[in-house]
């Protein structure tokens, strides 16, 4: 073995989605950060479905951006089309997503990584991890070169052991085209970790060309955005047109008829896979009463023929994917760009973990991402932030932070992943939380801002976009708090529907009847208007809080 030369702080090890964040966390904190990848040219690569954020997922990009991370400013930068989700329900469920231009946000992100001062990127399949006695000291990559580092964070993706089945082949592999990762695991098992193993798929990428987008119902983007980042004022681009198609009695017969040949009904593939997110086949068997299933077809680029049918994963052969596809209204002449396929990898049981991410077992190690058994660019990308976060005050000697389940979403997740036993990849739902109704997107930077400070990582800009939106919060709360309407305001008591009011109505008791929205009394009041957006939809989101929640939760 020989050495590198040079002595890290972090040695963060894939750089994916949790990587990266992790990664730029340590950096920006002030250690000297090392990110080792397997290819220079697959950084923060979206192996899935080309979107970022979505139920529960967009509040974790939301913290993270609160809490300094990257992944926010990413999509807002390199994203082609933004909706909000559940808009017709209360703020606490509301959600961002965004499709991603995937060539794009894997080289913005790349950008980004390349220009950290403190941070090195550089190739190499780390193949073992250096222990003396119970604490990290570095890793040797497949090459025999050393790194020797405080702290180590593992990233590694679904690269474990990755074993890639396609119909009945199957052959190694950490994602199309790119091999798995061997010797870790083994690693892992000889320090004592107990490790498992997952499943998860992605579809076939299909020809935009070859599609008759006339027979699909068209799914533009909100014509007024809003940013996934707390530092984007605006987004003002071209969006791009997503679709929706279906599958119909033909295409599950033709799947009926080829189970034979699936990787997951043959009993070739051991690992558990999702059930919120089943292969086109699982849903055929599992819900025989159903005609039809809904896909969403979704485009991987601006600039990229290749488009992405969302809810269609499968380890069937190719020639059957073609097929089934074909049976499908607007698909009937479609060309398959890339087959979908199912992967199983390894992963490290995360009961193993304390909640600041570091193992139990070995000092200064941090697994963050899949290989906890997450699932999600969003659930990863959390992850990696937190783990960051911590391997950079381990370094400084300083107290590791924990988040709380009434802090966040990442919370949750952690206290989740680390208190109870995986049955299944794990990804973000509402449901999971109990303070639902108050961890909303437009109060992520409340309740993590300070702490981002606090640690190091929120720099002099962030920090004072949010003393200014807090500034507005208040003017604004105070005002609701005081403003009264009467009687004798005839034209306001009209315009609300308020009929014969016998006493004063203070305008926060006005803004908690769920028929009336910030915006209206924004159309009204002067000062209100003066307010920004991100400022209003927070008091808007606060007018729906339980009182005496909120302020034990805070």
């Amino acid at each position: 073995m020989s050495g590198y030369g040079k002595e890290y702080a972090v040695i963060v090890v894939g750089a994916g989605h949790a990587g990266c964040e992790a990664a730029l966390a340590a950096a920006r904190m002030g250690c000297s950060t090392l990110l080792l990848t397997m290819g220079l040219d697959t950084v923060a690569q979206m192996s899935c479905n080309p979107a970022i954020g979505g139920l529960a997922k967009g509040h974790l990009v939301s913290e993270v951006d609160a809490l300094g991370g990257e992944m926010g400013l990413n999509i807002d930068a390199t994203g082609v089309q933004f909706r909000r989700l559940n808009m017709k329900k209360g703020p606490a469920v509301r959600a961002a997503r965004a499709q991603a231009d995937r060539m794009a946000y894997s080289a913005r992100m790349k950008s980004v990584v390349e220009k950290e001062p403190l941070l090195d990127l550089k190739q190499g399949s780390v193949v073992e991890l250096l222990v003396s006695g119970d604490v990290i000291t570095g890793v040797r990559i497949r090459e025999g070169l050393v790194f020797r580092g405080n702290s180590v964070v593992l990233t590694t993706g679904t690269f474990m052991c990755g074993l890639i089945h396609v119909g009945l082949n199957h052959y190694p592999g950490g994602r199309a085209g790119e091999p798995a990762s061997e010797g870790l695991s083994d690693c892992l098992r000889r320090l004592g970790f107990r490790v498992g193993r997952l499943k998860t798929g992605t579809p076939a990428r299909l020809s935009a060309r070859s599609i008759d987008f006339t027979k699909l119902e068209k799914q533009t983007g909100d014509k007024q955005i809003k940013p996934f980042s707390f530092l984007t004022e605006r987004i003002e681009r071209e969006q791009v047109d997503c679709y929706i198609g279906h599958t119909n009695e033909r295409t599950h017969q033709v799947i009926r008829d080829n189970l034979d040949k699936s990787a997951l009904f043959s009993g070739a593939i051991e690992g558990v896979g999702p059930r919120y997110c089943p292969s086109i086949e699982d849903k055929v068997v599992r819900f025989p009463e159903k005609s039809s299933h809904q896909t969403f077809i979704e485009p991987e680029g601006r600039f990229s023929s290749e488009m992405y049918p969302s809810g269609m994963s499968t380890s069937l052969p190719p020639d059957v994917q073609l097929q089934f596809f074909r049976t499908m209204v607007g698909f009937e002449r479609v060309e398959i760009m890339r087959p979908g396929y199912a992967i199983e990898y390894d992963f490290v049981e995360p009961t193993q973990l304390n909640l600041t991410l570091e193992t139990r077992r070995v000092a200064g190690l941090y697994h963050a991402g899949q290989i906890n058994g997450t699932s999600g660019y969003e659930e990863a990308a959390a992850q990696g932030l937190l783990a960051g976060i911590n391997a950079a005050l381990r370094y400084r000697g300083r107290n590791q932070i924990i988040i709380g389940r009434e802090q966040g979403y990442l919370g949750v997740m952690v206290d989740d992943l680390v208190t109870q036993p995986l049955v299944e990849p794990y990804r973000m739902f509402t449901s999971r939380s109990e303070y639902r109704l108050l961890l909303r997107e437009d109060n992520a930077d409340q309740r993590l801002t300070g702490l981002g400070r606090e640690v190091g990582l929120v720099d002099d800009v962030r920090w004072e976009v949010f003393q200014r939106k807090q500034q507005q919060v208040e003017q604004g709360q105070r005002f609701l708090a005081e403003e009264v309407i009467t009687a004798k305001q005839r034209d306001v008591v009209d315009i609300f529907d308020l009929g014969e009011l016998k006493s004063g109505l203070t305008l926060e008791a006005l803004l908690r009847r769920p028929e009336v929205k910030i915006s209206q009394l924004a159309d009204v009041y002067p000062l209100l208007a003066s307010i920004n957006g991100a400022a209003l939809e927070q008091l808007d989101g606060n007018s729906c809080k339980i009182r005496g929640v909120y302020s034990a939760a805070a």
